[in-house]
């Protein structure tokens, strides 16, 4: 099932990259998905019957709005710590505790964290994320915790568990 699930991916992926629905190109993209499918099939998610349902697609939908304001407001604060004239920051290293239990989860969670300015993830380790934070403003793991994740985690466990 899996391996009908990339393929029909790929498939797709390919049709929204190339935008050209001529039958070569359909072809050449059939081939190419059928390819991607055999060879990176075994390393794709197990259990593709939760990735149907529609509920999981409106929160995704929610989770990228959400995203993309916490991006902008990042920005924003980055920029006021680079162009302060004491360049405020207090940068370290906070171990962020999670509630996600599958792998895809805790990846979204590292890759979003990642792409918000400010926080880069160093490791993960169990149920443990490590987060590099240009401005760590708390010592208490529950606030942190709640600053670096809390604002993505609900909706990714939403998405993806």
């Amino acid at each position: 099932m899996r391996y009908i699930a990339l393929f029909i991916l790929a498939f797709i992926f390919w049709l929204l990259l190339t935008f050209n629905i001529d039958i070569s190109n359909i072809i050449v993209g059939i081939v190419a998905s059928l390819i991607t499918a055999f060879v990176f099939g075994k390393y794709f998610i197990k259990d593709v019957i939760p990735f149907l349902q529609p509920q999981r697609y409106f929160w995704l939908i929610i989770y990228l709005f959400i995203f993309t304001w916490e991006c902008i407001k990042a920005n924003f604060y980055v920029a006021y710590l680079v162009l302060h004239p004491a360049m405020p920051i207090k940068p370290g290293i906070v171990k962020v505790k999670m509630g996600l239990k599958t792998n895809i989860a805790k990846t979204m969670l590292a890759n979003s964290i990642t792409m918000t300015p400010g926080t880069i993830t160093v490791d993960i380790i169990n149920d443990e994320i490590y987060v590099h934070w240009i401005y760590v403003s708390s010592e208490d793991p529950e606030e942190y915790s709640q600053k670096i994740s809390g604002r993505f985690e609900k909706y990714i466990k939403k998405i993806f568990e």
